[in-house]
This record gives C-alpha cells, structure tokens and sequence, in this order.
C-alpha cells in the first residue's frame, strides 16, 4: 500500500466527512448512528488545536483514512492522555492505511507530550481490535453491554498504548 499521510487542514474536512460517514453507515467502527453534517465536523475540528493532531491518508488525491487524537478528559491529571479515533475508507480497508496511521499518530502524541493514548472501541469489531493489538495497544477490559445502537446492547472494549 502506497499511501502518504500528513497532518490534516481544514481543507481535508469533506474527504474526512466522507470517510467517517461510511464508518458510520457500516457500523463497524463507532457508536454514532446517524449521520455528520460539514457543521459538525467543523465542531468536531475546532477543539483539535495542539497537541491534538489530526492526520489523514491519500491514495493519489483521494484521502482513504484518518485518526485523530482528542481530548480523554478536561481534568489537569489527565492532561497527558489521549483518546483515539481511526477510520478508514471502505476501499482501502485490510490494505495498511490504519497501520500506517497508527504509527505516525504515536509519533504525534508522543511530539505532543501525551504518555498514553487510549480508545474505546465496539468489542465485535475483531479487525479493529487486531489493528489497534499490532499497533501496540493492549486490551484494559470490556463494558458489558455498555452501548445501545441500532436497538440493540452491545459490548465496548476500553484499550491503552502507553508511549
């Protein structure tokens, strides 16, 4: 896979949107159900000042994944910890781009000055769980039915990279 990642610009927002959209609609990746609008991203964008990089994968000129890393909590304690979230593309999926990511966003945070990196993800999705194992995470432990989507209970694995 020849993809090249950088750092996200504002004018990255609607391949983003795309990108997250589809990992909504799968239901896969995250407990949204519905939908982002351009004016949630652009929410969403506002509170990714520094240390809290976003990066973004191209396949030529077309972005096929992105991670972020975001804010785990406002508490001064947690000051040194990231929350993470990685999508990519339905057609680059399997292919390398979230490993890749992975890896340039650990190098993010630790320029950033995180120590640890921590995401909660749907316990079901086994491909997403085996990315994030490769990339150096470890499993912290399971919410039992922690979640409702789509009518349903559904379990949430919390996981931890420390840098």
């Amino acid at each position: 896979m020849l993809c090249s990642v950088r750092r996200a610009s504002k004018e990255d927002l609607d391949e983003i949107l795309r990108v997250y959209n589809e990992g909504i609609e799968d239901r896969v990746a995250t407990l949204e159900a519905n939908p982002k609008s351009r004016a949630d991203l652009e929410d969403w964008w506002g509170q990714h000042d520094e240390p809290y990089s976003v990066l973004v994968a191209f396949d030529g000129d077309v972005a096929v994944g992105w991670d972020s890393l975001n804010r785990f909590s406002h508490r001064c304690a947690h000051s040194t910890i990231a929350d993470l979230s990685v999508y990519v593309a339905r057609s680059h999926r399997g292919r390398g781009v979230g490993t890749m990511l992975l890896a340039k966003l650990a190098d993010e945070a630790m320029g950033g000055g995180f120590h640890k990196v921590v995401l909660h993800a749907l316990n079901e999705n086994k491909h997403g769980k085996r990315l994030y194992q490769k990339s150096g995470f470890r499993e912290v432990g399971v919410f039992k039915e922690h979640a409702k989507l789509d009518g349903r209970y559904v379990d949430v694995v919390a996981m931890e990279r420390l840098l």
